[in-house]
């Protein structure tokens, strides 16, 4: 466990550990839920597809590709829950691959019409 104030800045990073040096790391999607287990039924977004889905989540440049750097300002579930549980899904991809998932940032993806 990590023991924050309320609004306290969390910096975390995320190492790839690979003999690849090719490879680089991407932060996809984080959720925070009061349950360490269930990330679906009180869960808050703070990333999603690449997005910013909270107005303190800032991604923040790293000194290599396979390491990821970002942070946001610290929060609980409306005072009920005495721990908030983080959960991240990273994707990683070769270096300098323009086409992959890793160098195409925030996606967002609309809804189509049934028509259309």
């Amino acid at each position: 466990p990590y023991y924050v104030d309320m609004n306290q800045n969390l910096f975390l990073q995320a190492s790839l550990h690979s003999s690849d040096r090719n490879l680089t790391v991407f932060v996809d999607t984080c959720v925070a839920s009061p349950n360490s287990s269930d990330f679906r039924t009180l869960a808050y977004e703070l990333t999603k597809s690449g997005c910013a889905s909270d107005s303190t989540y800032v991604l923040f440049p790293s000194p290599r590709s396979d390491i990821a750097r970002f942070g946001f300002n610290s929060f609980s579930f409306v005072n009920r829950f005495p721990s908030v549980f983080l959960q991240c899904e990273l994707v990683v991809c070769r270096y300098q691959d323009f086409s992959s998932r890793c160098y195409q940032g925030c996606v967002s993806r609309f809804k189509r019409n049934e028509d259309s």
